[in-house]
């Protein structure tokens, strides 16, 4: 007899899945050799506070809370009758993608934010995410659990909510969002990225947001950079490449204080 599993069980577990083996594509990479396209030198990594065995902990705890939530959420808000919804038209799916990307955007730009303005906050919870300062594929949801489940857990079920998105929509939305979060914490600029082609918001941009002169900019996250421009907490940037391989984000207000201060 064939086991059946359920898509609010998949929309669970999957993404969590993707996550490892997207991540660990980029760790395969970083076995090969990827000097050319790091942003930071190899080196660096040593600034980061913890070590990488710590964030992969640090991460697994995290999902298993993530998925503890996730299964109250589903029982709570599930269909006693067990019937499955009918997938909406191709065309629906879409504009419930836009709208649960706007969503999350929105949720996680204002909670970013807020957790850097309220020193208690970014003390106590979001500063464990800013110990990597070179971060890693593996270490985007290196996280505090109270931050997780601010920002991804309750801004996820939000996205889900208001959006109207099946379970089944569910594990594909989630999927390409882990995706994309993972792509934005990989440290690496790699030639033909298509998720470049359609976002502004990548490894480059995020990676600003890393460092100290950028702390206080370029909170947006995952996928759009509207809430930054339109609020005043854009960073702009420049790709340079870096002597002895490899490239370098460099932001614009930096290059003009030192264009400044070399006339002064």
């Amino acid at each position: 007899m064939a086991f059946a599993v359920s898509d609010e069980i998949l929309g669970t577990f999957v993404p969590i899945a993707v996550y490892w083996l997207y991540s660990g594509l980029y760790v395969v990479l970083d076995g090969l050799g990827m000097d050319d396209y790091r942003l930071h030198p190899k080196g660096e990594e040593v600034r980061n506070i913890v070590s990488k065995w710590t964030v992969v902990r640090g991460v697994l705890v995290q999902q298993a809370f993530q998925i503890a939530v996730s299964l109250l959420l589903f029982t709570v808000l599930g269909d006693e009758s067990g019937t499955v919804r009918k997938q909406p038209s191709a065309l629906v799916i879409a504009l419930q993608f836009i709208i649960a990307m706007f969503v999350m955007d929105t949720w996680q730009y204002f909670m970013h934010r807020y957790m850097h303005i309220n020193k208690f906050l970014y003390k106590h919870v979001h500063s464990k995410h800013h110990t990597l300062v070179v971060p890693y594929a593996f270490g985007a949801l290196y996280n505090h659990p109270l931050e997780g489940l601010i920002l991804d857990t309750i801004g996820g079920a939000l996205s889900f909510l208001i959006s109207g998105m099946t379970p089944r929509t569910g594990i594909f939305f989630f999927s390409f969002a882990t995706i994309k979060t993972v792509d934005d914490h990989c440290g690496l600029w790699l030639p033909g990225n298509i998720l470049h082609l359609f976002f502004s918001n990548n490894s480059a941009y995020h990676d600003i947001h890393h460092q100290l002169y950028g702390n206080k900019y370029n909170f947006s996250q995952p996928f759009f950079v509207m809430w930054d421009k339109i609020l005043g907490t854009y960073m702009p940037y420049t790709l340079e490449t870096r002597k002895g391989g490899g490239y370098e984000a460099r932001p614009v207000k930096l290059n003009q204080a030192q264009q400044t201060s070399k006339t002064d």
